[in-house]
């Protein structure tokens, strides 16, 4: 399908000294392009980025912590270490 696009000067400059650099078609580039744009695009509406579970099997915060600021817990974590 044709269409016609505005593209700044300096991108469509930079693109197509990208294409001939690469041996390719300015056409490619924008589609390539085009496809990355939409693919993040997708991805982001699937949800944000979620962080694998890499927990080590551990029995979580100890009772003794329980409502512990995160600087006392830090220091727990470092106290042997001369940190």
């Amino acid at each position: 399908m044709k269409t016609t696009v505005e593209i700044s000067d300096p991108i469509l400059r930079a693109a197509k000294e990208t294409a001939q650099r690469e041996g390719t078609t300015l056409r490619a580039l924008l589609e390539e392009g085009l496809q990355l744009s939409l693919e993040r695009r997708e991805r982001k509406d699937e949800g944000h980025f979620r962080l694998r579970d890499a927990s080590v099997g551990g029995r979580g915060l100890q009772p003794h912590l329980k409502g512990a600021s995160w600087e006392r817990i830090r220091e727990l974590a470092y106290e042997d270490r001369g940190v």
